[in-house]
């Protein structure tokens, strides 16, 4: 899957007038009949799904989990849209995913059963990528809190974050990050989606679109970094093997962790 861009954006479905700018605002937006809607509300976010058209390769569907009774409405209503592009909430069985073939999924791996499936999930080849989620995984696991009060995330929730970007990473798939939910909190997210740009993930999902420039800086190597990043590409070429540049052992891992900075700044 080519990575969709750095800033995803969720907006409820049952919220229309909301579609547009949600698109606007981000790099795709996520079209969202679960979470975001209330039980009473779920049919009319499936009408609103279908009556109001965005760019298809822009736009995501998160559909409800595989063993909900709104599962197969979702994909009824899905089948009457152009939108390929599925986010299946609280993915936990690979044969759930025979009802979305022909579909791009993202795997949503937020509960115990989801995180240790997540390599078998990423394995599926109508799977694309994977995404986890910290707040459903704790409920889960009957705790009350994927944070600390200084806003870290709890050992669980960091041990859930890395492994699904390793089974993503592990089968050529990408992940995407979680969602960040003090909207108040601009240095967390920036701190947060830093980390996860340097640590391999393709993007961070958002909840409202003033956090999405955030995310997109985030996701930008800074002049420095790049300025680095060509120094070793630079010396790669005149160097064989291992060698020293500016006291750091320069190796083959590190030429292409450069090589990937300099490609993301060019992308931008």
């Amino acid at each position: 899957m080519t990575p969709l861009g750095p800033a995803l954006l969720f907006c409820p479905a049952d919220r229309p007038d909301r579609y547009a700018k949600a698109a606007a605002a981000a790099d795709a937006v996520i079209l969202d009949l679960e979470d975001a809607v209330a039980p009473d509300r779920k049919a009319a976010a499936r009408e609103s799904l279908q009556q109001v058209r965005l760019d298809p390769a822009r736009t995501i569907v998160r559909v409800n989990g595989a063993r909900t009774p709104d599962f197969e409405a979702d994909l009824e209503a899905l089948a009457r849209t152009p939108y390929e592009h599925v986010m299946l909430a609280k993915a936990e069985d690979v044969g759930a995913l025979e009802a979305l073939s022909g579909r791009r999924v993202i795997a949503l791996c937020e509960t115990p059963a989801g995180v240790e499936h997540a390599a078998a999930l990423a394995a599926a080849p109508q799977v694309e990528a994977l995404m986890w989620g910290a707040e459903d995984l704790v409920a889960a696991l009957g705790g009350s809190s994927s944070r600390f009060p200084d806003g870290r995330y709890r050992d669980v929730a960091r041990v859930a974050r890395a492994r699904v970007l390793l089974a993503a990473g592990a089968t050529g798939k990408v992940a995407y990050d979680a969602v960040h939910l003090d909207l108040d909190d601009d240095a967390g997210l920036a701190a947060e989606a830093e980390d996860g740009a340097a640590s391999g993930f393709a993007g961070t999902v958002c909840i409202h679109p003033r956090q999405v420039p955030i995310v997109r800086r985030a996701y930008l190597p800074s002049p420095a970094a790049v300025a680095a990043a060509r120094r070793v590409l630079d010396a790669a070429e005149r160097e064989e093997g291992v060698f020293r540049l500016d006291g750091r052992m320069i190796d083959g891992p590190v030429v292409a962790q450069a090589r990937r900075i300099v490609e993301l700044a060019e992308r931008r």
